[in-house]
């Protein structure tokens, strides 16, 4: 990558990263750092799992919109077929999106990969719900794991950054649901539909100010950073601390959701 940017005689990258973007720019940046700069990044439009960046400071708050008006639309369903709906959405290692999406969508059950779950658990809220004669509605991260297993794959292929192409844990809890209560129970897998769509307006702001001040940082030669969302600032941060861990769900947001299960 490096000799090629010279040979385009190109001064300095901005990407707009994500997590595995992200990691990926700080590698390059490594590469190239001494003879291009390096790389200014911003947040990615989707992830909110750069450990940097505030909670819904990288444009994530689309997604969780995207999947909101998913679960308000499956929900007129489920109540008139008086059947289960798990609702997977995206979340691969940070469960953010299926936290968020799931307390504003008014979810009975909201499973991330911070937490692995117990089937027997989440069909006893399921029960319980039909007993209320209330349509249940879970909604499930893709790198969500049941207690004692693995990941779910759809396949062993790998996309680009190595990583295992995930998906089927809404169809595996759905049929787990079905054969242990009796009830009618759907899976929906909303995948790419979350990456679409018209940006909400905070997006649209946030993603102009990211903009701004990655091209502040070219033009003051502070390479090898990425832009980020520091409570109502937009502040830089080395690439090598935004890859250095994961900001997932804490515990505590966790249990605040789990007072409305069931």
């Amino acid at each position: 990558m490096g000799d090629s940017f010279k040979y385009l005689g190109v001064i300095a990258a901005l990407a707009g990263v994500g997590c595995g973007d992200a990691d990926r720019s700080h590698r390059a940046t490594g590469g190239f750092g001494d003879s291009l700069g390096g790389e200014t990044s911003e947040g990615d439009p989707i992830d909110e799992d750069e450990d940097e960046s505030d909670e819904g400071g990288d444009g994530s708050t689309t997604a969780v919109h995207i999947a909101t008006e998913a679960i308000d639309r499956l929900r007129t369903t489920a109540e008139s077929h008086h059947r289960a709906l798990v609702i997977e959405v995206m979340g691969r290692h940070a469960g953010w999106i299926a936290l968020h999406s799931g307390l504003a969508g008014g979810a009975n059950v909201i499973l991330v990969p911070e937490r692995p779950f117990s089937v027997d658990k989440v069909v006893e809220w399921v029960t319980r719900r039909f007993e209320r004669q209330y349509a249940p509605i879970i909604v499930v991260a893709e790198g969500a794991l049941p207690e004692g297993g693995a990941e779910v794959l759809t396949s062993g292929e790998k996309d680009a950054f190595g990583h295992v192409r995930l998906g089927g844990i809404g169809t595996w809890l759905a049929e787990e649901i079905a054969q242990r209560t009796g009830k009618e129970s759907r899976a929906v897998v909303l995948g790419h539909t979350q990456r679409g769509g018209t940006p909400t307006a905070y997006d649209r702001v946030l993603a102009t100010r990211f903009g701004l001040h990655a091209v502040d940082a070219v033009q003051d030669g502070d390479f090898g950073v990425m832009v980020a969302l520091r409570g109502t600032d937009i502040v830089r941060v080395k690439l090598s601390e935004a890859t250095a861990e994961l900001k997932t769900v804490p515990a505590e947001r966790y249990a605040e959701a789990e007072v409305f299960f069931g």
